[in-house]
């Protein structure tokens, strides 16, 4: 077993909860600075009606309350989907050390597919990426939830 494998499992059981309430399942965990889960969250854009309600940026709030500052230094998020733009955004502004993500996301990933904003050198922080952890797991919660949705609008 790798060493995120045990928090992608999380993630991937927050993806899994969420799934029921008709939100894409995505999944996140956000781990402190000695490894120790301090907060997670699942999509909730359908659940709440708030398009910002992904996983990352529900996690990353509940964190930042749990730690009593909006500054993460030191924290990990593992998140079962590659982040859009909104959520690599909050990273950086997060300041967290590192993000670990499961499945590639070809049409709006932003840490390596489409765009690379983690590690743009023209930002004030950079977070370090581990991508791919349970890859074939995590892309196939997705596959699967978008299956049952076929002719719906997908995102």
């Amino acid at each position: 077993m790798g060493r995120w494998d045990a928090a992608m499992r999380l993630a991937l059981a927050e993806a899994d909860r969420v799934r029921g309430a008709g939100d894409v399942p995505v999944g996140a965990v956000v781990l402190d600075p000695v490894g120790a889960v301090v907060a997670f969250a699942g999509n909730e854009r359908e659940a709440t009606g708030d398009p910002t309600a992904h996983a990352e940026v529900l996690a990353l709030r509940r964190a930042a309350a749990e730690a009593g500052t909006w500054r993460l230094d030191g924290h990990t998020l593992v998140v079962t989907l590659e982040p859009c733009t909104m959520c690599a955004g909050a990273l950086v502004l997060a300041r967290v050390e590192r993000l670990v993500f499961g499945a590639y996301d070809p049409k709006a990933g932003a840490v390596a597919s489409l765009f690379d904003v983690l590690r743009d050198p023209r930002l004030n922080h950079r977070v370090d990426v581990r991508g791919g952890v349970l890859e074939g797991e995590c892309a196939a919660v997705l596959l699967d939830f978008f299956a049952g949705h076929r002719g719906s609008v997908q995102d």
